[in-house]
């Protein structure tokens, strides 16, 4: 492949043992910065934890307690603030479906260094100051915006700052300044496309060559589809607005697994029912501890995202680890009759069936004392120029596909392309209608 693309060589490629010696040292201060709240200050006195000292080596993180989403509402709004709110200047939230937000505070250092992920991620792409780039996503309190947005400054690429939504305007906007590098969700793109089609236009009128995708769980199906129907490549990426948002891991130029920057997070992988550790290659929950942070350190925070460390080493050379693509949440699990299974499952069996369009939603409703499983999907459009046995062999055909993968045969629902809702932000691919007692 050539010259291997790299923002910093230095940090990038770093042997294994002096990034565990750095992981170590700024550990130690990340704890000295944690002290200095109220939430961890009483919390990690109780562990013992009373110094930067009480951290002999990387192992003694265990030792730290887990820190959860509720933790960060119930230290809403200042509980987690290290620093004088002088020195903070800016803020993001995100909220659950409590409504109660949790808050991250940056210092002026604190967004140095999270442009700096930023840059790495999107030069180990393969883009450049050349590029075009147009963050198609949330600006605001939303991370994915302004994230995005500083760290192709930074790589010296031209931005362009459409946020979301409007879609026509966005198409015009990719073919007025020829756009060759976005960033959206997976399934806005794929809604994206489906209007260009409508417009009568062709992926060949505009200039795309990659896409940054993430935000939502999706399957490497997904993936496909849209570099198939753009002809581009699509780069997988994972962020949290707890650990600043994007810029924790993400793909080189050979989506070999996402590669997550140690020198600003330690990673655990733990089994979300017994909070024990697992070995590499285990699918668990991800747990993360920020190295870099200052105004809003965390330590040991249960993310609730589901993947598995992979083993060996990337092409590219980089010493990081890599994370596997996100399956799903441990609180995202569905029950339906008593089987387990999760949407990612639903989307990847979907995504398998060539007729399939690029929408789909999920259903829970309740029949009696039974739950029934609905998956409503769009299909191409020239299908609905068929005739009704047709489609009915098809809808058969899906649900059988789907009983395999889930154990759970759903009713099927056929929809023309376009009559599904979209979202321009995160897709709501579960719609639970089953009574909450």
């Amino acid at each position: 492949m050539g010259k291997i693309p790299v923002w910093n060589p230095a940090i990038e490629f770093i042997e294994r043992e002096a990034l565990e010696q750095l992981q170590l040292a700024r550990l130690r201060q990340t704890v000295e910065w944690a002290l200095k709240t109220p939430f961890y200050h009483q919390r990690l006195t109780e562990a013992g934890l009373t110094r930067p000292e009480d951290i002999a080596s990387l192992r003694d993180v265990r030792n730290i307690p887990y820190t959860t989403k509720d933790d960060l509402r119930e230290a809403y709004p200042a509980g987690l603030l290290a620093v004088a709110p002088e020195q903070a200047v800016r803020l993001h939230t995100s909220s659950g479906t409590t409504g109660m937000p949790t808050v991250i505070y940056h210092t002026r250092r604190d967004i140095e260094h999270w442009t700096e992920l930023v840059a790495r991620c999107i030069v180990a792409t393969g883009a450049t100051a050349r590029d075009v780039f147009q963050n198609m996503t949330h600006y605001g309190l939303f991370t994915g915006g302004l994230g995005l947005h500083y760290g192709a400054e930074q790589v010296g690429m031209l931005v362009i700052p459409a946020s979301s939504g409007n879609t026509h305007r966005q198409i015009q906007l990719m073919k007025n300044f020829r756009t060759t590098v976005v960033h959206a969700t997976p399934s806005y793109l794929l809604h994206l496309y489906e209007v260009l089609v409508n417009d009568g236009m062709t992926r060949e009128q505009l200039c795309l060559r990659k896409a940054f995708i993430g935000a939502e769980p999706h399957s490497e199906q997904t993936r496909r589809k849209i570099e198939e129907l753009f002809g581009i490549k699509a780069y997988n990426s994972y962020g949290l607005s707890e650990m600043n948002g994007p810029g924790v891991a993400f793909e080189c130029v050979y989506q070999t697994g996402l590669h997550l920057w140690e020198d600003a997070y330690i990673l655990e992988m733990i089994d979300p029912r017994t909070l024990q550790p697992l070995p590499e290659g285990e699918t668990g929950e991800i747990v993360m501890t920020t190295l870099q942070r200052q105004a809003t350190p965390l330590l040991r925070y249960r993310t609730r995202d589901l993947s598995h460390l992979m083993s060996g080493h990337c092409p590219c050379g980089r010493s990081h680890r890599r994370l596997a693509r996100i399956t799903g949440r441990s609180d995202d699990m569905l029950i339906v009759n008593g089987v387990n299974l999760f949407p990612s499952q639903i989307e990847e069996a979907l995504m398998k069936i060539p007729e399939v369009g690029t929408n789909y939603l999920i259903q829970l409703e309740k029949r009696g004392s039974m739950d029934r499983l609905v998956v409503k999907t769009e299909l191409c459009a020239k299908l609905f120029m068929g005739d009704r046995q047709t489609l009915d062999d098809l809808r058969e055909r899906i649900g059988e596909r789907l009983r395999s993968a889930i154990l759970v045969k759903p009713a099927i629902e056929l929809h023309q392309p376009g009559s599904l809702p979209v979202s321009e932000g995160k897709a709501q691919r579960v719609l639970d209608l089953r009574p909450a007692f």
